[in-house]
């Protein structure tokens, strides 16, 4: 079973030029993009079809285990083995492209388990940054974040930087990223850009094949170890000011005592009056139209009063009653 290191870092960091020390005798290079490496070499390179990419990076390393005659073998922008057949299969919906596409490249990482043991397979990937500023190989789709961790299937990750103009590999966790290497392989927390150094010093470490010697492995440490470059603590550090000024003796550049910051407590807003002159006036056109609007709901409200009818008189008042009675003589006939 051969050996699987990962390589992480930005464009232009010096992923593909760590390879300049290697002969070509040595390594095997399978050109994922097909473009040219930044530096004069004459490796054998291997540069597969893009519309049969994985297919043909897997009989690529078929091939080379068979052969056997190459020890390193590196397979440079790994990440365009998930991107360019995303875009080949753009126009296609459903899930079965992304099964596809995520499934193939999990393959040719599983593949290396078929080679020699004294082979060492070096992936070298761009990574991505995700919201909360982790860093992390770039792939597409979530089934390799959340099903498989990548990285949780290499034992030494390494990160490209650059700093001051000069590049190196990072070899310890920063806390904010996914590097990590066995403990007491690297010394430092940087080190030289230098993939043959590290694939001397992974052979010395794990013992493989024909190796360097201890002796050997301590003068390659002290001239790839890099101990000015700090592991960043987290905490962001404010640069000294200093200003010139003139002396007895000169020019002289004093450091300026830096003064704290006190907090400032956001005031709270202001509530903002109206004028009383306003209040009255907007008053005084809002009392008519309450009055017009009070008037019109007693008129709704109020109910019309029942015309009462007259009743009449059928019984004799005691007025009535009192009549003399009529004799005979009054009578005309």
């Amino acid at each position: 079973m051969a050996q699987k290191v990962l390589i992480l870092g930005d464009s232009g960091t010096g992923k593909s030029a760590s390879m300049r020390n290697f002969t070509p005798d040595e390594v095997l290079v399978i050109n994922s993009a097909g473009k040219p490496l930044p530096f004069r070499s004459h490796f054998e390179t291997i540069t597969p079809s893009f519309n049969t990419l994985t297919k043909d990076i897997m009989n690529a390393l078929k091939i080379a285990g068979e052969i056997g005659n190459k020890k390193v073998i590196v397979i440079d922008d790994v990440q365009y083995i998930l991107s360019f057949p995303m875009m080949r299969r753009i126009k296609e919906s459903g899930w079965d492209k992304w099964n596809d596409i995520q499934g193939d490249f999990f393959n040719i990482i599983q593949d290396c388990d078929d080679l020699p043991d004294d082979v060492i397979v070096y992936f070298l990937s761009h990574l991505q940054r995700t919201d909360d500023g982790h860093e992390k190989i770039k792939t597409v789709g979530k089934m390799l974040d959340e099903k498989i961790t990548i990285e949780g299937l290499f034992t030494v990750v390494l990160k490209t930087i650059v700093s001051d103009g000069k590049y190196y590999f990072q070899t310890q966790n920063s806390g904010m990223d996914t590097v990590k290497s066995p403990i007491g392989m690297f010394d430092t927390y940087a080190i030289d850009n230098d993939l043959k150094y590290v694939d001397t010093k992974i052979r010395n470490y794990y013992e493989i094949g024909e190796h360097a010697s201890d002796e050997e492995i301590k003068e390659l440490d002290q001239k790839a170890a890099k101990p000015e470059v700090k592991k960043p603590d987290g905490r962001k550090r404010r640069s000294k000011k200093t200003e010139t000024i003139a002396t007895t003796k000169g020019m002289v550049e004093v450091e300026t005592p830096e003064v704290p910051i006190e907090a400032e407590t956001p005031e709270a807003p202001k509530r903002r009056r109206r004028k009383v002159s306003d209040e009255k006036e907007e008053s005084k056109q809002e009392e008519p139209e309450q009055a017009q609007v009070e008037d019109a709901k007693k008129e709704s409200t109020a109910e019309k009063p029942k015309r009462r009818r007259r009743k009449q008189r059928t019984e004799l008042t005691e007025e009535d009653m009192n009549f003399e009675p009529i004799s005979d003589d009054d009578i005309p006939f």
